[in-house]
């Protein structure tokens, strides 16, 4: 790494008025150097948003539209005239979860085409640490570079879910689940995304957070709703990554994106590396913030405590059903990206619910993240809590 500090700006943003986002995310840009520092009016240009799924924004799942909006203008602005958007969604297609999540009107407002997410090519990266190649989406190997517009969010599997785990939706269609067949533990998972990222580093250029309402709890698609009333702007995402960790009381070093992004050179997460601008982040600053703090006890932990192999399942953390409020609509099962399912629906008094297999699952929390009715949630058995893990 160069010994130049990684900038952050902090810019505290009360609500989502169209026209305050605008002008406190063109202040933040600005502080940095303005955007034409990081893009040139000839090149084509995709901004990249969280669409997870189709919901609607105030539920704090996806990318909000005015955030989405300010960017456009921004960008326009510069007098870009090759501008697209465009995303993988976790489940649904592009155009419907766009439509949901109110950027798909946005979008029409500046006449601004929908990128080729459904359909990409396989790329070689011999580079990488974990994975030599990557199934690309059309839209990102079209562009030249991309502006990341990620949500402040927690996430089963990572912790929290930023600028650095928001290029997975570069990856297209099914390709994006199999990854965690193929990458089935937090750690290479996160070593995938970040080698995800030293792929597409040329072409990445910036790293908005919308952090104006957050989500805590259950996130990234079935958590509560919470007032941040903050933007997070950097061009590099570890250090934007490790800014949100911080501001939320939870230490760098248990966020494996964070930690593998800095060890494999993607970016800064020591303090001392990061210059921070903008508002203050104390005023931001939420230690009630829900969101796991305790250590990772997964099956490198349990190795380590040959006593306890063959109860593994009442230690280590696991996806569980609030059957009050399962639908039955098997969207869970679906996501599974094991071929020897972990998931089966199952017939209980006239109504379906899933049954889990435990010694099956990898814990990648693809069913909880997938769950339309936020029925499924992470949990730490009491024993676990007990022996494994501490505060």
């Amino acid at each position: 790494m160069e010994d130049k500090k990684s900038q952050v700006v902090v810019m505290g943003c009360e609500s989502y008025d169209t026209g305050l986002v605008y002008e406190k995310l063109k202040t933040a840009i600005g502080l940095l150097g303005g955007i034409e520092k990081f893009i040139d009016k000839d090149e084509r240009i995709l901004i990249k948003p969280n669409l997870l799924r189709g919901k609607n924004p105030e539920a704090g799942i996806t990318t909000h539209p005015s955030v989405f909006e300010a960017m456009v203008r921004i960008v326009t602005e510069q007098g870009v005239k090759r501008l697209s958007y465009g995303d993988s969604p976790g489940f649904g297609s592009p155009s419907n979860v766009a439509k949901d999540s109110g950027l798909w009107e946005v979008a029409k407002k500046y006449e601004l085409p929908l990128d080729e997410f459904s359909h990409g090519e396989t790329v070689d990266y011999l580079l990488g640490a974990v994975t030599k190649r990557f199934e690309i989406a059309e839209g990102v190997l079209a562009s030249d570079g991309i502006i990341s517009l990620s949500k402040m969010k927690t996430h089963g599997l990572t912790r929290i879910t930023g600028a650095v785990k928001n290029q997975l939706g570069c990856v297209y269609g099914l390709n994006k689940s199999m990854s965690h067949a193929r990458y089935p533990d937090a750690d290479s998972f996160s070593k995938m995304l970040v080698d995800l990222n030293r792929y597409l580093n040329p072409k990445l250029r910036l790293f908005v957070m919308d952090g104006i309402v957050a989500m805590e709890g259950n996130g990234p698609a079935s958590g509560n709703p919470l007032p941040m009333k903050v933007l997070l702007v950097s061009d590099d995402p570890v250090a934007l990554d490790a800014t949100f960790a911080r501001m939320i009381d939870l230490d760098p070093n248990l966020v494996p994106t964070i930690v593998n992004g800095e060890e494999m050179g993607l970016g800064n997460a020591s303090e001392d590396r990061i210059e921070l601008l903008g508002d203050p982040w104390e005023t931001f600053f939420n230690p009630n913030f829900e969101v796991v703090r305790m250590p990772d006890a997964d099956d490198d932990v349990t190795s380590k405590f040959a006593f306890f192999a063959q109860i593994k399942d009442l230690l280590i953390q696991k996806p569980v059903v609030d059957k009050e409020k399962c639908i039955g609509c098997g969207i869970c099962e679906q996501s599974c990206p094991l071929e020897k399912k972990a998931i089966k629906m199952v017939q209980r008094k006239r109504r379906k619910y899933p049954l889990y297999f435990y010694n099956r699952c990898i814990r990648c929390y693809c069913c909880q993240e997938m769950c339309p009715a936020g029925a499924i949630s992470v949990k730490t058995p009491a024993l676990g809590k007990l022996m494994l893990y501490k505060k």
